[in-house]
């Protein structure tokens, strides 16, 4: 402020007196003519750069505080004039405004540096996260490169995934009982083992075909067991990759493994310990492999709707019209009383009580306003198969879920419920696996001890078995039916067109889903094994019958029960003995 008070002085002081005296000299000389025009000249100069001046150094609007104006010090006096506030043209500021007018600027400049200063912070963290972004980047491109067959940043994704699912198997072998047992709470918590060799399986649980020893009939079990030998031998004739650093002098191959011991913890894994021949006669090799189980994949989840699921029970059936009644009582209290998207068709075989079961149907469609159900008759030989078959092909009303079903069988409504769930057209077809009750007057002792048939059915040991060989109680829907090509109606009789249609399931791409149901049972009867039946089939009935009879203790205590009389005299006389 102080070096532009220098011009002003010369404006307003020196200036003019250099003027009057030039003037004066001029006058002497005869140019006051000339002279005059310079100094009106001089004069709208000084104005013009007074005014300039007054507008360069005064503060702007947004510069005061508050809105207050800054104080304007006064001019300072000129020659034949009082000193006043606010000269023309803006008086010069005095110590006091100059003071507070630099307090302003120096808090505004703070203000500016201070976000100046917060902009420099947010570009440093920009540029910390670019950099940090690009190395990531090159990461991934590095890893992309060195990786053949891998392009993408989601393969490093996978990656990362593969990672945790190796540190979770990993887990799996220190959770299972492998290198050291664990505490059980008794007998039946133990996790037994199964032996095999390269030809045979020695097995606890004996499945369909009841062998205790048989050649792995399943391909997914040959092929276990054929892929445990194979990594075996392997690992054995490859030292140091299977952790073992002593050199073997002896190439082993198949015909040196002896014996092997498998066991499945079923939320771990599996654990296999194979024995080889050794070098010398009295040494051997032992191995420990483990399976280790991978954690649960969701696969899907689904909304099913069973509301418009209706059913078609198809029944073939010749005479038996007390077993037909029995068959209706239950019919009514689930399908009509409880379930009512049900629909029953009945074929019947010749004429026989052929008015009775009738009667039966119409007094059901009386009392209850039943009126799903057919009624076929065939004057033929009788034929499950043939009565199956021409039930099925009667439907007209669409693609409807079909349930094979016999007089003997007993059903709830949990039951159709799961006949719908896991019946599927195009995909699914459901053969549940019924429970199979004994002979009541084996379990009960007589017929006057024996309850309800509702309060016999109760899945226990001595009560009944799973009939897991009988493939004749089946849900499918009508479509996938016609197109397998349905029953092989040359069979008559007994048995044998039920195994064949499976065995059509089982060979198209159809889903056979075959398990335990809960809700199903099979009604004892006594079983009439015909003369006139082939030998193959007369020796699966007898079988049948046999199995039908009771449990294998009750069946040993009716073999035994002469000795058990006996016993029980001997026991009698001796008390009496003592007693006299």
């Amino acid at each position: 402020m102080v070096r532009r008070d220098a011009p002003t002085l010369l404006n307003y002081v020196i200036l003019p007196n250099l003027l009057l005296r030039m003037s004066a000299v001029m006058l002497r000389r005869g140019l006051l003519a000339w002279l005059s025009r310079v100094g009106v000249v001089l004069v709208v100069v000084c104005c013009c750069l007074s005014l300039l001046y007054a507008i360069t150094c005064s503060p702007h609007a947004d510069e005061l505080m508050a809105g207050q104006p800054l104080p304007r010090a006064g001019g300072m006096a000129m020659p034949g004039g009082p000193s006043r506030q606010g000269g023309v043209g803006g008086a010069p500021v005095g110590p006091a405004g100059r003071e507070r007018f630099q307090a302003l600027l120096q808090e505004r400049e703070e203000q500016h540096r201070q976000h100046i200063t917060s902009l420099k912070k947010q570009i440093a963290q920009l540029k910390e996260a670019l950099q940090e972004r690009s190395k990531q980047l090159k990461g991934l491109q590095d890893s992309v490169e060195k990786t053949p067959g891998k392009g993408t940043v989601g393969d490093m994704a996978d990656d990362h995934s593969r990672s945790d699912l190796q540190e979770f198997l990993r887990s799996q072998l220190s959770r299972a009982e492998v290198h050291s047992g664990v505490r059980l709470p008794s007998e039946y918590a133990v996790v037994p083992f199964e032996s095999f060799t390269l030809q045979r399986v020695y097995q606890l649980e004996m499945g369909l075909t009841r062998h205790p020893e048989e050649k792995p009939v399943r391909k997914d079990r040959r092929d276990e067991l054929g892929e445990v030998v194979e990594s075996a031998l392997h690992a054995l004739n490859a030292p140091n990759q299977g952790g073992d650093q002593t050199k073997a002098s002896k190439v082993y191959t198949p015909s040196d493994f002896i014996e092997g011991l498998a066991r499945t913890e079923k939320d771990k894994g599996t654990l296999y310990e194979l024995t080889f021949r050794g070098e010398q006669k009295q040494e051997f090799r032992r191995l420990l492999l483990f399976r280790p189980f991978g954690p649960l994949m969701k696969v899907k989840s689904e909304l099913v709707e069973s509301a418009n699921m209706a059913i078609n029970i198809v029944l073939p059936l010749s005479q038996r019209a007390d077993k037909f009644r029995q068959f209706m009582h239950n019919f009514r209290e689930v399908c009509v009383k409880q379930d009512g998207r049900v629909h029953l068709t009945v074929v019947y075989f010749g004429k026989d009580q052929m008015n009775e079961v009738k009667g039966t149907l119409e007094n059901t469609s009386r009392e209850l306003n039943f009126r799903n159900f057919t009624l076929i008759q065939l004057n033929e030989e009788f034929s499950r198969g043939r009565g199956l078959d021409v039930g099925a092909r009667a439907w007209k009303g669409g693609n409807v879920l079909l349930f094979f079903c016999d007089v003997d069988i007993f059903f709830t409504a949990d039951f159709l419920n799961t006949c719908r769930l896991n019946a599927q057209p195009g995909k699914k077809v459901f053969y549940p696996i019924l429970f199979s009750q004994y002979n009541p007057a084996v379990i009960y002792g007589s017929h006057d001890h024996m309850p309800p048939v509702e309060q016999q059915l109760t899945i226990k040991k001595d009560t009944g078995f799973w009939r897991d060989f009988g493939f004749g109680m089946t849900c499918q829907y009508r479509s996938d039916f016609i197109s397998i090509g349905g029953f092989d109606v040359d069979i008559k009789g007994w048995g044998g067109e039920d195994v064949h249609l499976y065995r059509k399931y089982l060979h198209s791409n159809l889903l056979v889903v075959r398990a335990p149901s809960r809700g199903l049972f099979h009604l004892w009867h006594e079983k009439h094994c015909a003369d006139e039946l082939p030998p193959d089939q007369y020796k699966m009935c007898m079988q049948s019958k046999a199995m039908n009879e009771a449990s294998h203790g009750q069946l040993g205590m009716l073999l035994f029960r002469h000795e058990i009389e006996a016993h029980l005299r001997k026991q009698k006389q001796r008390s009496g003995a003592k007693k006299s």
